[in-house]
């Protein structure tokens, strides 16, 4: 019997049933998305190759078949099938074809049978296999191609990054230097007419020194943050006295402190006599936390302690500053550490914060290898632990990473 003669005379009728069965299947759901005419895209070539096939097995109808495969592989890849999708509509084909030649079958003998039924599993088989392998290497075409777009934007962006963090260097740079002399100036004036009777002046000149030291405080930290992100922040050891660098910061801060009635009580009892570190950079981290603890308390005290810590080497210390003050919610904490991150509610944020005091003493922690702890609860306070080790690594150049 003449098994491809009758799958052509059939080809239109397995063809809408097949559509009829992939488009009703709720596990090819790319497919629901298809008009019929791209769910049948490439099958009808498949079936009369299929149907070549049968009637001449010699290399050229093999060859219909793998090409028929591969550009049937491309299509469904290009629709976004998934790979499951492309064996259960195969799966659907399989079954269609052999239930619309059944009665043909039946008519046939053993043999005939036998070899039919052979020669369009096999064929299906190769159509299968081929259908695969297009489909995979267009879909990894895609994905390189994806890839490549991925590394352009992610260039250009970094392109971008540092293209805004030198324009805000370089204008926060600009800015300095106008507003220093205007914040000069109006010192200058409140000082010549104190003794005057110009009151609403003063108040008026007071107001823009006040936000002028803002401003200028607000492009400082700014700037800070900057030069750590873009990595342009060296490290410069040398053995000091911590103890001594503390007592510094101590007398620097607590003329702010004593206009708010609060006491700066130190703990020196366990304290390193000597460390080896970065002794600005140090400073620079206990201003900023016993500044932030002043500003954040309206009542108690501040505590400053340092000791060696106790670990199995012994070869790292740690610098404690606790607080009385409004404390920091929970879900605050995790953020409290990111650039112009402010906690709490904006009723109870102070006018002057700029949110980086905590940034930056986090990147300088970071720089001088150490870690900042925090244990803070609203209403009865905050405290800041910095561990640092006894002597700091020295490379020719250290430089710290973003945060967050």
């Amino acid at each position: 019997m003449n098994f491809s003669q009758e799958l052509l005379n059939k080809l239109d009728s397995i063809v809408n049933n097949w559509v009829e069965a992939v488009r009703q299947d709720g596990e090819l759901e790319s497919a629901h998305e298809l008009t019929y005419k791209a769910v049948l895209d490439g099958l009808p070539s498949v079936l009369r190759a299929i149907a070549k096939v049968l009637c001449d097995c010699e290399n050229g109808a093999l060859q219909t078949i793998e090409e028929k495969g591969l550009e049937h592989g491309v299509i469904r890849a290009k629709q976004g099938y998934d790979p499951t999708e492309v064996a259960r509509e195969y799966r659907i084909l399989r079954q269609i074809i052999f239930s619309h030649l059944e009665p043909d079958l039946l008519r046939g003998s053993s043999a005939e049978v036998l070899q039919a039924t052979r020669i369009i599993d096999m064929a299906l088989d190769e159509v299968i296999g081929r259908c695969f392998n297009s489909y995979t290497e267009e879909r990894l075409q895609e994905l390189e191609k994806l890839q490549s777009q991925v590394n352009l934007t992610n260039h250009e962006l970094t392109r971008l990054v540092e293209t805004h963090r030198e324009n805000l260097a370089h204008l926060a740079h600009d800015l300095k230097n106008p507003l220093q002399a205007i914040l000069i100036s109006s010192d200058l004036f409140v000082r010549q007419h104190k003794t005057q009777d110009t009151v609403v002046s003063l108040d008026h000149i007071e107001r823009v020194l006040r936000n002028g030291q803002q401003i200028l405080h607000l492009i400082n930290d700014s700037l800070e943050v900057s030069r750590h992100e873009a990595g342009q922040v060296t490290l410069h050891a040398e053995v000091l006295d911590v103890c001594a660098l503390i007592n510094n910061v101590v007398d620097t801060l607590t003329p702010s402190a004593s206009e708010k009635d609060l006491k700066i009580t130190v703990d020196y009892e366990l304290a390193p006599k000597q460390v080896t570190s970065d002794p600005l950079r140090l400073e620079q981290i206990i201003t900023n936390l016993v500044s932030n603890a002043i500003r954040y308390t309206e009542t108690g005290s501040i505590t400053i302690s340092c000791q060696v810590e106790c670990n199995h080497q012994n070869d790292k210390f740690a610098i404690a500053v606790a607080d009385t003050g409004i404390g920091i919610a929970p879900e605050d904490q995790a953020q409290i550490f990111e650039p112009y991150f402010r906690g709490g509610s904006r009723t109870n944020r102070l006018p002057d914060s700029t949110g980086l005091g905590l940034a930056i003493v986090s990147r300088l922690v970071k720089l001088l290898q150490g870690e900042i702890q925090l244990d803070s609860e609203v209403g009865v306070g905050s405290t800041f632990k910095i561990i640092l080790p006894l002597a700091v690594k020295t490379p020719a150049r250290t430089s710290v990473s973003s945060v967050g």
